[in-house]
């Protein structure tokens, strides 16, 4: 009887212990389909987990963080003016996000998929919340330097207060000693590094964003309705960089110290904005977004049921998968070829497309004499406006008419030859006054007139002839004395290298008759006027946004689709990291330094070249166009294997028999999880 009774008592132990496991089994598998976050749980928020909601919330924190790398974008040119960076290092610092993304994209990507992907994407938040964070850092190590506050009135001020009203800065010499009074601190690297480090650690929080969230969005919604969800993610990604161009043109509005009162404008190449002062904004912003990813279920609740009434379907579990397992899912991504030339005609498209992405507002500033301001704005906004105009349009066509694999891919084909016909106008669009006032600019070294003091390193301070010709400084003007002139203007007087033959026309625009036979020269650059060839160029860039952004949504279509389920979100980092190997790390440096091969002007400081000042803008406008054309002409015959290989291809499923009510999927979900308990 006793052992009976022992026999009983382990028996009922046993089925108690199974059946405890198989509660927390089923709460912790139930806990899976329900929002919330820490303290913040609750029945009410379950009404937000739907496909819908994440797709909103996506889009918004995509349009963020779109908005913080497009607020970078924007601020290059000023950056490189305050910290005298060349432009291939600028190109450098820009591939640090991609230089992260070879080494973290495909594992990180992998691994987040067998967790709680929402999760995931609220880290890769944050982390780049972080990145904003760092591109703030120098300003407040380094502040608004020397260059910038010698043309404010407060420096004025402090600098003549013993002088006469006509000593505008009594240590500024025409020109100096070659090692005395050159740039100093400006050859410090540590700004340079912390924007490296700073653009290396976003790239680590885009990796752990994208191809988590793309995944679980596509994971958790019907196939019919995925292009819609998409092409609303893309829109609402694409406000980003329009959020963030204003953002920048508002700031650099701004003077760079905005407690200083300036004596320049923004016209004036010299002009510095407030290029520090978005970050602050973009910071905060980006990790509430966190917060708000962060509710969402490790799966949607419509999903799970349909997972489960899914038959057949196999999958790596996964809580199984291993580092064979990727090797695996490599091996089958190596063989499918829609896949492998789809990549390789994204590659060059990429490539020759990634400088108009980087230097568009430097390339509108140094082609067309507009501010930092207005190049920006320009960029941000009637552009970027027409390219949601082509993700809402595209989307809707493709939800509507579910076209083929075969008819995407022939569509990405067009719109290959449509790009490089617009980036081919672009040769025409030329500034001819501003190519002639730039070739003007440069005198012959060693100069009989000039040839009295050393000005290599001179402060770029450009003057203005009677000829309207800009000169570097008064100091290449050969200029000797410095004042002013009954309006309040800066002239430089006896300037030996000027034409003694003025151009008349010029007259009234820089000052009197007897002034010219004092040989004098006004401070700032002379005015260009090339507003419409500016228009024109933005009306085809107009153009090439809205054709480009056609092909958005049925290139990631058939990325999602020629892969299967288990390799999709792995085919997606894998993709992000052949990418910046190939494509967003070379050409930024690449296109960077054919930008410092054209250029004519550096400012010079004590340790390096320091950024570039004026630029071959004739030969810059044919090389760097051309070469961009040509890659993306190459990369259109890979389309073409796509569309070959394409024909079987299945992209749209049947519509399945959904139950609409998302308690009613929840009910099938538990009944289901039932059965699977065993008794």
């Amino acid at each position: 009887m006793a052992s009976e009774e022992i026999e009983t008592s382990r028996f009922l132990k046993d089925k108690e212990a199974g059946r405890n496991a198989n509660e927390r089994q089923e709460e912790q598998e139930s806990s899976d389909t329900f929002c919330g976050l820490s303290v913040f749980k609750g029945p009410a928020l379950q009404r937000f987990a739907t496909a819908h909601m994440f797709v909103i919330m996506y889009g918004i924190a995509s349009c963020f963080l779109a908005m913080a790398f497009t607020y970078f974008t924007g601020t290059i040119t000023t950056m490189e003016k305050r910290f005298n960076i060349p432009t291939k290092i600028s190109g450098l610092i820009t591939v640090g996000n991609d230089i992260s993304t070879v080494f973290s994209s495909a594992f990180l990507s992998y691994y987040a998929s067998r967790g709680h992907r929402p999760r995931w994407v609220a880290l890769g938040l944050i982390i780049i919340a972080l990145f904003c964070l760092l591109m703030l850092t120098p300003h407040f190590f380094y502040g608004a330097g020397e260059e910038a506050l010698r043309l404010t009135e407060e420096y004025i001020l402090k600098e003549s207060v013993d002088t006469s009203v006509n000593a505008t800065d009594n240590n500024d010499a025409l020109c100096h000693a070659k090692d005395s009074n050159c740039v100093e601190g400006a050859g410090d690297y540590t700004p340079i590094v912390l924007f490296f480090i700073a653009q290396f650690i976003g790239g680590i929080g885009c990796s752990l964003f994208y191809a988590p969230g793309l995944s679980y969005m596509d994971d958790n919604s019907a196939s019919s309705k995925t292009p819609a969800m998409l092409s609303w993610t893309t829109f609402l990604r694409m406000l980003g960089p329009a959020m963030g161009f204003s953002m920048v043109s508002l700031c650099l509005r701004l003077y760079i110290d905005p407690f200083k009162t300036p004596l320049i404008t923004t016209k004036d190449p010299r002009w510095m904005g407030a290029w520090w002062l978005g970050w602050i904004l973009i910071t905060f912003i980006l990790l509430i977004s966190a917060f708000f990813v962060a509710m969402f279920p490790k799966e949607m609740p419509s999903a799970k049921a349909r997972r489960l009434r899914a038959e057949g379907e196999e999958d790596v579990p996964l809580a199984k998968r291993s580092f064979q397992d990727m090797l695996d899912s490599l091996k089958r991504l190596a063989g499918n070829k829609v896949y492998v030339y789809n990549m390789l005609a994204s590659i060059l498209y990429f490539f020759g497309y990634m400088p108009y992405w980087i230097f568009t507002p430097k390339y509108i500033e140094i082609q067309y004499r507009q501010s930092a301001s207005t190049a920006t704005m320009a960029t941000g906004t009637w552009a970027l406006g027409f390219s949601a105009a082509g993700v809402l349009i595209s989307g809707y066509v493709i939800s509507k008419y579910k076209p083929s694999a075969r008819a995407m891919a022939a569509w990405n084909f067009v719109v290959d030859y449509l790009t490089v016909a617009g980036i081919l106008c672009y040769i025409l669009v030329g500034c001819d006054e501003s190519d002639r006032a730039n070739s003007l600019s440069i005198l012959p070294i060693g100069d009989s007139c000039s040839a009295s003091c050393d000005c290599e390193y001179v402060y770029y301070a450009p003057v203005c002839s009677p000829e309207n010709i800009t000169y570097i400084s008064a100091c290449h003007a050969g200029c000797t004395e410095k004042g002013l002139d009954d309006l309040g203007r800066i002239i430089y007087t006896g300037c030996l290298c000027m034409d003694r033959s003025p151009n008349l026309t010029t007259l009234s625009s820089v000052t009197s008759l007897a002034a010219f036979q004092s040989e004098i020269a006004v401070d700032g650059a002379c005015p260009v006027d090339c507003n419409k060839q500016f228009l024109i160029f933005l009306a085809v860039m107009c153009f090439l946004k809205f054709v480009g952004a056609t092909g958005r949504s049925s290139n990631l279509l058939l990325a999602l689709r020629c892969v299967p389920s288990r390799d999709k979100t792995f085919s997606l980092g894998f993709g992000s990291m052949v990418y910046s190997v190939l494509t967003f790390i070379p050409s930024p440096i690449v296109f960077g330094w054919m930008l410092d091969s054209y250029c004519l002007v550096w400012g010079k400081t004590c340790s390096s070249k320091g950024n570039c000042w004026i630029y071959d803008t004739k030969s810059l406008r044919y090389t760097m166009n051309l070469v961009c054309a040509s890659l993306i002409f190459l990369g259109s015959f890979w389309n073409i294997g796509v569309w070959y290989h394409a024909k079987d291809m299945k992209v749209f499923d049947e519509e399945e028999a959904v139950k609409p009510n998302n308690q009613e999927d929840v009910i099938e979900l538990k009944e289901k999880q039932k059965e699977m308990v065993p008794t």
